[in-house]
C-alpha cells in the first residue's frame, strides 16, 4: 500500500471542488445501429483532471478494494502530473490486462466503492478504472507497450488450461519467472469469456488480442481447437508437464426445465453470445456466419450477461426487446452503468415476471412465453428479497426468439476424467482459496471453474495466486 507523499498537495479544498468528469459516449440512437464501443474513453487532456480529484489519502483504501493490489493512489498520482507512461508500467506491475480492466470489471463494488472522496455526498469517486482504460488505450496508440522480462529459463514446463482472464493472467506470471508455458485452449481463438461473452461495444477483440500478443512475445505458447478432457486427460498432461493449471470457466448454461424450453428460436445466452462474438454474426455479410432475424426478443435473466444480451439483439435489428426479471430494478446484479445504457438504448424492463412456460407453433417454433408476475417477500440466502408468485396472474408475451441468462456452471469435461480433482456438488473444483491447489498433486485451479461465474478480475486475483503459488512447487516439490 502507497505510503502518504511527503509532497503531499495542500490544495485539498480546490480538489474537492472539481466535478467528476465525464467520458464521452456514442449516442444511444446512433449506437444501437452498431457494434463499435459505447464509450470512447477520456481525451488526453481529461484525465489528469479526473486524477486531480484523488486526496492522497493517508490510508488509500481503494488498494484493499482492488483484487490484485494494483497501486492505485501511485499510478492516479502519475497521471496528474501527466506521466502516462510512469503510471502504465505502476499498473502493469500488478496487472497484465489494464485495457480489459479498465473496461469490464465492477471498480463500483471494489476500489471506487471504498474512494475516500466518492464517500463525501454527491462528489462520485476518483474514476480510477477508466483511468486505467484511458492509460493502456494511451501506450497502445504511442507503440509504446512493453514486454515484462522474464527470468532465466528454469527448465520446468507448465500446461494452463483455458485463455481466460485466469489463466492469461497465470500464464504471464509464470512466463516472467522463467517457466515454459503453454496455454491450452478448446475454442479455435485464445481470449475465453474474453472473446465469446462479451460484446464487441463492451469489449473490441482486438483489444483482447493485443494483450494475447504479449504473452506470445514473451514466449507463451497458445494451442487452440485443444480440449482438455477430449483431445488429452489431465494425467497426459502431467507426463508432459511438471505442473497444470486449470481455469476452464463455468461454460455450461443452466436453463429453468419449464415446459416448451427445447421449442426452436430459445437460446442459451452463452449460444446466442458466442454465435455473434466468436463467430462474428455482427458481422454479416462480412462474416458468414449469419444470425436469425429476430421481431421480438425476450430475455430471460438480470445479470450483466443479461444485457449484453438484450443490447445485442437491438444491435441485430429487433423490432422489440424485453428484458424479464423476477425482482425489481433495486435487486438487478448488473452493473448500474449497463442498466442505464439499455435503458437508453430502448430495451423493456418487465421487472417482477418470472417465465412458466413457452408457447409454439405448428413447426415447434417458440410464439410466446407465458410468465407470472412476482411480489417480493422475506430475504432469500442472497440476501435479496424472495420473489412470490402472484396467484392467477399468468399472461403471455409474444416472442419469436427467448435469449435465457440465468447464469452457467462449470463443464464437466475435465473432472469427469480425473476423478482424483475433487468437486463440491454443483461441480465446482475444490480448491484451496490462496494458493489454487487441488486435491490433485501438480494440479492447480482458479478462477470461475472453483467460484462460480465471478468477475473478470477476481479471476485475475486467482490466476495470480496460483502462479506463485506454482512457482514454489516447482522450485521446492513440496505439495
Amino acid at each position: 500500500m502507497s505510503e502518504r507523499d511527503p509532497d503531499a498537495p495542500k490544495d485539498l479544498k480546490q480538489r474537492y471542488k472539481t466535478a467528476k468528469q465525464k467520458m464521452p459516449e456514442q449516442e444511444a440512437l446512433e449506437r444501437i445501429r452498431n457494434f463499435h464501443e459505447v464509450p470512447l474513453g477520456f481525451p488526453t487532456e481529461v484525465a489528469p483532471t479526473e486524477a486531480y480529484r484523488c486526496i492522497w489519502c493517508k490510508d488509500p483504501t481503494c488498494v484493499g478494494g482492488c483484487p490484485v493490489g494494483i497501486d492505485i493512489p501511485a499510478f492516479v498520482h502519475l497521471v496528474e502530473k501527466g506521466d502516462f507512461l510512469g503510471a502504465i508500467r505502476k499498473i502493469k506491475e500488478t496487472n497484465v490486462l489494464p485495457a480489459i480492466c479498465g473496461r469490464v470489471c465492477p471498480q463500483e463494488d471494489q476500489c471506487e466503492k471504498v474512494c475516500k472522496i466518492g464517500q463525501k455526498k454527491g462528489m462520485g469517486p476518483v474514476s480510477i478504472g477508466r483511468l486505467e482504460r484511458f492509460l493502456a488505450d494511451w501506450e497502445r496508440s504511442q507503440g509504446l507497450v512493453e514486454i515484462p522480462e522474464c527470468a532465466p529459463p528454469t527448465g520446468k514446463k507448465v500446461a494452463v488450461v483455458g485463455s481466460g482472464p485466469a489463466g492469461l493472467t497465470c500464464a504471464c506470471d509464470l512466463a516472467r519467472r522463467g517457466h515454459c508455458v503453454t496455454i491450452l485452449e478448446a475454442l479455435h481463438k485464445p481470449g475465453g469469456v474474453l472473446v465469446y461473452g462479451i460484446p464487441e461495444f463492451r469489449l473490441p477483440k482486438s483489444i483482447v488480442q493485443a494483450e494475447v500478443e504479449v504473452l506470445r512475445r514473451m514466449g507463451v505458447e497458445i494451442r487452440c481447437n485443444f480440449v482438455v478432457g477430449l483431445t488429452a486427460t489431465v494425467d497426459d498432461l502431467l507426463k508432459e508437464y511438471d505442473a497444470v493449471f486449470l481455469g476452464v470457466g463455468a461454460g455450461l448454461p443452466y436453463f429453468m426445465d419449464i415446459p416448451g424450453e427445447n421449442l426452436c428460436g430459445i437460446y442459451s445466452a452463452n449460444e446466442y453470445l458466442t454465435r455473434v462474438n466468436l463467430m462474428r454474426a455482427y458481422d454479416f455479410p462480412d462474416a458468414d456466419t449469419p444470425s436469425a432475424r429476430s421481431r421480438k426478443v425476450a430475455v430471460v435473466g438480470g445479470g450483466n450477461v443479461a444485457m449484453d444480451s438484450a443490447r445485442t439483439a437491438l444491435r441485430l435489428g429487433a423490432d422489440e426487446v424485453s428484458l424479464i426479471y423476477r425482482r425489481s430494478k433495486v435487486e438487478l446484479p448488473a452493473r448500474h452503468e449497463e442498466v442505464e445504457r439499455a435503458e437508453e438504448e430502448g430495451v423493456v424492463f418487465r421487472l417482477l415476471e418470472n417465465p412458466v412456460r413457452y408457447v409454439g407453433d405448428d413447426d415447434g417454433r417458440v410464439t410466446a412465453v407465458e410468465c407470472l408476475k412476482m411480489e417480493l417477500g422475506e430475504p432469500d440466502a442472497s440476501g435479496r428479497r424472495r420473489p412470490v408468485p402472484v396467484k392467477g396472474s399468468e399472461h403471455l408475451i409474444e416472442v419469436d426468439t427467448v435469449v435465457v441468462a440465468i447464469g452457467n456452471g462449470p463443464n464437466p469435461l475435465v473432472t469427469r476424467v480425473t476423478p482424483e480433482i475433487e468437486t463440491r456438488k454443483g461441480g465446482n473444483i475444490v480448491a484451496k482459496e490462496t494458493d489454487g491447489r487441488t486435491s490433485k498433486r501438480g494440479v492447480f485451479a482458479g478462477g470461475d471453474i472453483v467460484t462460480g461465474a465471478a468477475t473478470v478480475i477476481l479471476a485475475m486475483g486467482a490466476g495470480r495466486s496460483a502462479a506463485a503459488s506454482i512457482h514454489e512447487y516447482l522450485q521446492t516439490g513440496t505439495w
